[in-house]
């Protein structure tokens, strides 16, 4: 009996020190300790989104020139995409589910209820479903994104419907917003980043 709570003690044990040094890998660099590039790409960072360098940009502190590019990148999905903000939102959360990014998520949840994703729709894709009640441009969005996520290519129906709604410019655009939030959620799962003690993560899919 003691031989075999000894091995099941030893089993766990990854499983427990897994949990307590989860934000130990890429932690949050102290400003004061920042090296002369470090410091550079945090001051830039403030000029352009107005606050320190927070979320996903924390963790790619560690490499400033990557911080900076993708930033920059995101300055432009983010803001201004040829998409449009509202349909953006629904492409980020997907690729949060996607990935099952519990920050990304946290922070683009609210974000795309405001922007006009309807509530149903975001708990239809925090539950790994196709949502029943989409608009038309949703519809597109959504099958496109689907399609690039799962089977990595678009099959010509999809991007046809894609083009003639929205352009080719837009459609590069709704590409690279799948992209750079995939490369942004592959980060910040990486590092393990925590969410805020307020939020709930993700159901965990089958894979």
């Amino acid at each position: 009996m003691r031989f075999r709570r000894t091995i099941l003690a030893l089993a766990t044990l990854p499983l427990a020190l897994g949990t307590a040094h989860a934000q130990d890998r890429l932690p949050t660099i102290p400003p004061q300790d920042y090296t002369p590039e470090q410091k550079q790409a945090a001051e830039s960072f403030a000029q352009a989104r107005g606050k320190p360098p927070f979320g996903p940009f924390e963790p790619l502190m560690y490499s400033p020139e990557v911080m900076t590019l993708a930033r920059s990148m995101g300055d432009y999905l983010r803001f201004k995409p040829k998409i449009g903000t509202t349909l953006s939102e629904l492409v980020i959360l997907m690729t949060a589910r996607r990935w099952t990014q519990d920050y990304e998520w946290y922070v683009h949840a609210p974000i795309a209820e405001k922007a006009g994703i309807s509530a149903d729709i975001i708990a239809a894709i925090r539950d790994g479903r196709r949502p029943a009640l989409m608009s038309d441009d949703e519809t597109i969005v959504y099958d496109f994104t689907s399609e690039l996520q799962d089977t990595k290519r678009v099959s010509d129906a999809t991007f046809a419907r894609a083009e003639a709604r929205f352009g080719k410019p837009a459609i590069v655009d709704l590409a690279a917003i799948s992209g750079y939030y995939t490369l942004l959620a592959m980060e910040l799962n990486a590092a393990r980043y925590p969410i805020p003690k307020d939020g709930q993560p993700l159901p965990r899919l089958p894979e």
